[in-house]
């Protein structure tokens, strides 16, 4: 699907640079190019040599020159969008940048939408619409491992499986239509035990590829994590000692956080999005109060709560309120201040809840690793790594998969109520084109645009 008009981007970010990349794809790039471009000696060129990048300048229509450049020519179809392309390396300042985007649309391209090169690729059938995405992702990745996982999704990890398991689908398909075309023969019931294990396998294959989406999630968007705890117990001594600076004022005086302080931080690759909150406890000042009941907000949706106990007091009415309250929350507690004399219980700490306890000092350094070896094994579950061939990181895969697994379960349920096998086939048909929404062999134009 060739496209008949011809795009131009800036590739490179906006803003002032040694080199910005210009980027042309469509049938009518090398033409627009030979419009504006003149070699060393100023002299118009009528062949170029494909992937070989030329010296030269970029010239208006009064034949002044706009910027020295290098130019390379592509030939499709061995493109990333599989159309002709034409690059323009020059100069990255806007002035140079803008002027030589303006003489192309003059000369007949057209301002390239969001995303528009990887759609045509897509288009193009370059690359499917899993890959294409990873593509997005892969820009906008805040973590080695978010890297990795598009990367991976890129080379066609996810796609395969998804193929796999949409030929398999299909080859049911065909074999049920035999049955349906040759019902004299009687080959229903022999079908019938194969068919049903095909399709446990199937949907066990989906629901594997699902277990693997809250980590993708965490990979791709970081993981929430919310520090609470009552005032002067060490949240803002242990933001500042997860992020290796002094991001939050610390003081001996109870209350001093007010507002939510966050900052993003990498632990082993595991991209970590941190948030000190005001300490929790009853106060008459207005401010103070409001940061409190934004602390307990934002534990809603945290990921993991990192509760601090001073563990050179003994458990008071708030801090058995505050575990009270967080009974059902993902909580790592830390007993802090373990370089003082322990006055603190942890037995009963451990009566009253089921989490995780570390001893911390901020003022030593005691315990910090054992908090990072925590975040990093509740992302990883000790079993599937930053390099499993196949992750769930997009909303869109995962209610696709969602919706497939469900056909195929009620595909086994009219299997199990003994119906006609034509009539498995329906649910079998609707779980095949769920999935092929994944990789893009199945959706409707209106989607791929909003996609894009």
């Amino acid at each position: 699907m060739i496209t008949e008009d011809t795009i131009v981007a800036l590739a490179t970010p906006p803003g002032e640079g040694g080199i910005a990349v210009i980027r042309l794809s469509g049938s009518d790039s090398l033409q627009i190019a030979k419009k504006l471009y003149v070699n060393a000696k100023r002299e118009k060129q009528n062949q170029f040599n494909d992937r070989y990048l030329q010296y030269g300048y970029i010239l208006d229509k009064t034949q002044n020159i706009v910027d020295e450049v290098l130019m390379v020519y592509m030939k499709a179809p061995r493109t990333y969008t599989r159309e002709d392309v034409v690059e323009i390396h020059c100069h990255g300042g806007m002035i140079p940048v803008q002027k030589i985007i303006d003489l192309t649309l003059e000369e007949g391209a057209r301002l390239a939408q969001p995303g528009e090169f990887t759609k045509r690729a897509f288009l193009n059938g370059r690359v499917d619409l899993a890959q294409a995405e990873a593509v997005m992702d892969l820009i906008s990745s805040k973590s080695e491992d978010a890297a990795r996982a598009s990367l991976s999704q890129m080379e066609g990890s996810l796609s395969r499986k998804i193929k796999a398991l949409r030929d398999d689908l299909l080859d049911l398909m065909a074999r049920i239509e035999v049955t349906v075309d040759y019902p004299e023969e009687d080959i229903e019931e022999m079908l019938r035990s194969p068919i049903e294990e095909r399709l446990i396998k199937a949907r066990n294959d989906c629901l594997h590829l699902l277990k693997t989406a809250h980590q993708g999630r965490l990979v791709r968007e970081g993981l929430k994590v919310v520090i609470i705890g009552k005032p002067n117990v060490g949240k803002s001594s242990l933001l500042n000692a997860l992020v290796r600076e002094n991001r939050a004022i610390v003081t001996d005086i109870p209350g001093t956080t007010r507002d939510v302080i966050e900052d993003y931080i990498n632990i082993r690759g595991v991209l970590v999005r941190i948030i000190d909150t005001a300490g929790i406890r009853e106060t008459m000042d207005q401010v103070e109060k409001i940061g409190v009941e934004k602390s307990k907000e934002l534990t809603q949706d945290a990921d993991l709560i990192l509760l601090l106990l001073d563990a050179s007091s003994p458990l008071e009415k708030e801090d058995r309120e505050i575990l009270q309250w967080l009974a059902y929350r993902r909580v790592l507690i830390l007993l802090n201040k373990a370089d003082r004399p322990s006055v603190i219980e942890e037995d009963e700490i451990r009566s009253l809840t089921n989490n995780t306890i570390i001893w911390t000092s901020m003022m030593e350094g005691t315990g910090l690793e054992e908090v990072e070896d925590y975040i990093y094994n509740m992302v990883y579950s000790g079993s599937v790594g930053p390099k499993n061939s196949a992750m769930i990181t997009n909303n869109r895969h995962k209610e696709a998969l969602i919706r497939g697994q469900n056909h195929l379960g009620e595909a086994l349920k009219t299997m199990d109520a003994f119906m006609p096998l034509d009539i498995v086939t329906i649910d079998i048909r609707d779980a095949w084109e769920a999935l092929g929404e994944i990789t893009g062999e199945s959706l409707t134009e209106n989607l791929v645009d909003k996609i894009f």
